[in-house]
């Protein structure tokens, strides 16, 4: 990944460019989501993920409608809920996604979770979906390398994301290197632990020693390990902090500093668990 400035992107395996750094919007109600797209927009983001799940879809469909910069300058990614799992009940999810979010087509759409039984009928509606033409790129969210082999066995196309939680308590190197191998693009949610990461002591040191703080020594160190990553906010001085990462590097030395914090611990649920 070439990391220039926040409109950057990484190319996907399909040739669609995808912005490396974007805004999360999980757990942003409706009465706040506005706020909190406009002033990302205002300030250079234009990657917004959301999901069915979290319930916000109408909201950000209106408040990107209600804001100046055209829809097709930003890449918008949904994800397909659990209990709509499944290839027909897929397909009526999607339009419900694409009606609350008034758009007649998504730049990016995601399984979920795997469930058991019904993530590969999941996988083979999106790609109809996507041969169809409406959805720009089709991936996963929450899968491990078995589930990925199940879905490149039975589907035609390798999914071209892989959404999964990842922040230095939890890297996964094995996968982020077997999605590498297959052209799968890594991308973190959960990067700041939830707050997790401001208790971590290598990270306030970090934050001195480079001048910034903790959560952009964080964000950096996604993206130099070719990450995309979404974290969440909806207050402006944190939206501008967290994209305000592209005037220092950390240092090979400090990044695999950073990478030994890994010690496999999750915040949310684990994918075989769900």
């Amino acid at each position: 990944m070439r990391i220039t400035d926040l409109k950057g992107t990484v190319e996907l395996a399909n040739g669609t460019r995808m912005p490396y750094l974007g805004l999360g919007v999980f757990q942003t109600p409706n009465n706040e989501i506005k706020n909190a797209v406009h002033a990302a927009l205002d300030f250079g983001y234009r990657h917004i993920d959301t999901a069915a799940f979290y319930e916000n879809e109408d909201g950000l469909g209106e408040a990107i409608k209600s804001h100046s910069i055209s829809r097709k300058e930003i890449f918008i990614t949904s994800k397909v809920w659990n209990t709509d799992q499944g290839y027909d009940e897929t397909i009526r999810a999607f339009g419900e996604s694409l009606k609350k979010l008034q758009t007649d087509y998504l730049d990016l759409y995601l399984v979920h979770w795997p469930i058991k039984g019904k993530y590969t009928d999941t996988w083979r509606a999106l790609e109809t979906l996507y041969e169809e033409g409406r959805i720009r790129a089709i991936g996963v969210s929450n899968f491990l390398q078995h589930h990925l082999e199940d879905v490149m066995a039975t589907g035609k196309i390798v999914p071209m994301v892989n959404q999964m939680e990842f922040h230095p308590h939890l890297v996964q190197q094995d996968l982020i290197d077997f999605c590498k191998k297959h052209s799968i693009q890594y991308e973190a949610w959960s990067p700041l632990m939830q707050g997790g990461i401001f208790e971590i002591d290598l990270l306030k040191d970090l934050s001195e020693k480079y001048s910034k703080s903790i959560a952009q020594i964080v964000l950096r160190w996604d993206l130099q390990k070719g990450v995309v990553t979404i974290p969440k906010s909806v207050k402006k001085n944190r939206i501008e902090e967290n994209a305000s990462i592209f005037d220092f590097e950390i240092s090979e030395e400090d990044m695999k500093k950073i990478d030994a914090l890994d010690c496999n611990e999750r915040i949310g649920p684990h994918p075989d668990k769900i």
